[in-house]
């Protein structure tokens, strides 16, 4: 069984930065993509953003240009660095693993594992 668990979420202000962590219980890292959801109050989850076992990468236009996911595969951790967050960025964030998919996938089916999600509020 996957074990995913994400830390680093928090309050911050608008124009700000926070870096999400995700630390997974094997390497899956190296078997497929991950990846970085979102579900807003009242609103269906989302992809953020995903990473692939090549190194691709992939964003939501929503995020383009303010956000970056890494994988380090030593630490067999995954991040994202949100930099410039807005109002809007306010979610709770998930990470999730998809096993052999690469792209890396943007939709959820995919992805098999999740973690329990870390809440990031955005103040304006």
């Amino acid at each position: 069984q996957v074990q995913l668990v994400e830390s680093g979420g928090g309050s911050v202000q608008a124009g700000g930065s926070l870096r999400l962590s995700c630390a997974a219980s094997r390497y899956t890292s190296r078997t497929g993509s991950m990846g970085w959801f979102r579900r807003a109050p009242g609103k269906e989850r989302e992809f953020v953003a995903g990473i692939d076992k090549y190194g691709g990468t992939g964003y939501a236009d929503s995020v383009k240009g303010r956000f970056t996911i890494s994988l380090d595969n030593t630490k067999n951790t995954l991040y994202l660095q949100m930099n410039g967050v807005k109002p809007e960025d306010t979610a709770m964030y998930y990470c999730a693993s998809a096993p052999g998919y690469i792209g890396p996938p943007r939709e959820e089916r995919p992805f098999s594992y999740w973690g329990q999600g870390t809440q990031v509020t955005v103040s304006s």
